[in-house]
């Protein structure tokens, strides 16, 4: 493409003083990482002022740079050129403050500090003699983490009587917690049942509602469970399009008189779709009636329990299995952060652990520590236990709880907004900071109609850059999600967008 590519006496293998090839040279990790750094501050003053969504199309990136790799060594400078100019631009900015779609991807400095060093040391910390400080910062992190949610003791990792049985593990995403749960569930009910791996697993059946996030199914089938035994319950508006446990118990109770083992619950504190809240202590109360393993994703509104008025949401939490968040939502950690709580560590060691010679240890052996590769899907992790034990240490419970709150105040302002332009209408009332709001079908519009409209809305908004919604379907409806909680975001991003939102929906009615 260039001379810096074609010329192999320019930048060759060996650099220009005929040197070994030194990857972390200490002179170039602190030149690198130092415009590193200034890209990223300079990325955080800008990203404001660029589109959010970008203008590109599929394959631009291959075009802009190059189909295949470059044999020779360039400048650090070229690197961090074609970044600027061919990356940046085709980002979806996610740190922008325009940003309201689908749940905030929260980041902080001290969460991208955290995330360096860890990159930087590159530990692998499978077993505890593998990563002795990084296994622990993990459970000591998973401990600050479980008391500012009032988690009971019996999902630490440590309690003032010394080491329990529950305790928790840092994982990817949801997505892992759910299927690491699953599995637990699985071989605990095959058991309980009397049947023989791979034969029993038609017996068993799985249950969530409707409202519950996809991965949840996904990873039923990853599981192994049969589709026809996954039960996805309807719900509506007179439950706030949370989960009924009448309901659930009608239909785990005609499972089990049919034959099957009720054998796993999921319930989620703030759906994806609409924020919706399942009742934690009723449905563990159904569960408990067949010893069905109970579930909470509280991905994304977990991270708001941590302020007293929010925490009863968790109300009956004692009485679950286990309890997933993901602090890289909502909790300034940047991605990926996920944190599985359960009450019996043992029950997911005892479906997850390996034992390969190599990695026997004295530290193992003795029983006194959990290696954290047999709670998770595969062996090698990363250090993530700092990132999220950096961002608890310099900003306290009240700085966080101060997030939280703001990004509420927020979306109460935004609600209001909606609620006094008879135009439009809230779909579901608003929990935490997720706004569903959308224009309403009237005397001259049919709910049709309304669908298309908003759906027009939309697609005007997200081209103009300045900002960015979803949307979802709820009770067979079109609607717009707004929310809130970019780390950058100010009340006055919240007004722009309300202002933009309005002056479109005008001019789409004046067209029409």
């Amino acid at each position: 493409m260039g001379s810096l590519d074609t010329n192999p006496t320019a930048f060759s293998a060996f650099g220009d003083e005929g040197e070994a090839f030194q990857p972390l040279n200490v002179d170039d990790v602190r030149s690198y990482l130092h415009k590193a750094v200034d890209f990223i501050s300079d990325y955080y003053k800008s990203v404001e002022s660029m589109p959010v969504l970008p203008n590109v199309k599929p394959g631009y990136l291959q075009d802009e740079l190059r189909a295949s790799p470059p044999t020779y060594s360039a400048p650090f400078d070229v690197t961090m050129k074609e970044l600027r100019t061919s990356v940046v631009p085709g980002m979806t900015h996610w740190a922008s403050p325009n940003f309201f779609a689908f749940f905030p991807s929260t980041n902080s400095a001290a969460a991208i500090a955290g995330d360096l060093i860890a990159s930087a040391m590159n530990t692998v910390g499978f077993t505890w003699q593998a990563a002795p400080a990084a296994t622990e910062m993990e459970v000591l992190a998973l401990d600050w983490l479980a008391q500012m949610l009032n988690l009971p003791t019996s999902f630490m990792n440590r309690t003032g009587e010394g080491r329990g049985t529950g305790g928790g593990v840092i994982l990817g995403t949801t997505s892992e917690a759910m299927l690491v749960t699953l599995v637990a569930a699985r071989d605990a009910a095959l058991r309980r049942s009397g049947s023989e791996g791979v034969a029993g697993l038609p017996r068993l059946a799985v249950y969530a509602a409707d409202q519950t996030h996809s991965t949840f199914f996904k990873a039923c089938r990853l599981a192994g469970f049969d589709p026809a035994n996954i039960r996805s319950i309807p719900t509506g508006a007179e439950t706030d399009y949370g989960l009924d446990p009448a309901r659930l118990l009608e239909i785990m109770q005609a499972d089990a008189d049919a034959g099957l083992v009720p054998t796993y619950v999921c319930a989620t504190v703030g759906t994806t779709s609409s924020n919706a809240v399942d009742p934690v202590g009723a449905v563990a109360d159904v569960a408990a009636r067949f010893n069905a393993w109970v579930h909470v994703d509280a991905a994304y509104a977990g991270s708001a329990c941590i302020c007293p008025e929010f925490r009863h949401h968790l109300d009956g939490v004692e009485r679950v299995d286990s309890i997933s968040m993901s602090p890289h939502k909502w909790l300034m950690t940047c991605l990926d952060c996920t944190c599985l709580y359960v009450r019996d560590t043992h029950r997911l060691t005892g479906s997850l652990e390996t034992n390969p010679e190599y990695l026997k240890n004295h530290a193992s052996d003795s029983g006194e520590v959990t290696d954290l590769k047999d709670m998770q899907v595969g062996v090698g992790r990363r250090f993530r236990g700092l990132k999220l034990w950096m961002v608890m240490r310099t900003y306290g419970t009240a700085k966080l709880q101060e997030h939280i709150r703001s990004d509420v105040a927020m979306a109460k302002m935004f609600e209001e907004f909606v609620r006094g332009d008879d135009r439009f209408e809230v779909v579901v009332p608003r929990n935490f900071a997720l706004v569903c709001f959308r224009i309403k079908a009237n005397s001259a519009m049919t709910e049709e109609e309304a669908d298309e409209a908003n759906r027009e809305l939309m697609e005007r908004l997200n081209k103009t850059g300045k900002a960015y919604l979803a949307h979802t379907v709820v009770g067979d409806r079109f609607v717009l999600r707004f929310a809130v909680g970019s780390s950058l975001q100010e009340e006055r991003h919240v007004r722009s967008a309300w202002e933009l939102i309005k002056k479109t929906t005008t001019e789409m009615m004046t067209m029409n």
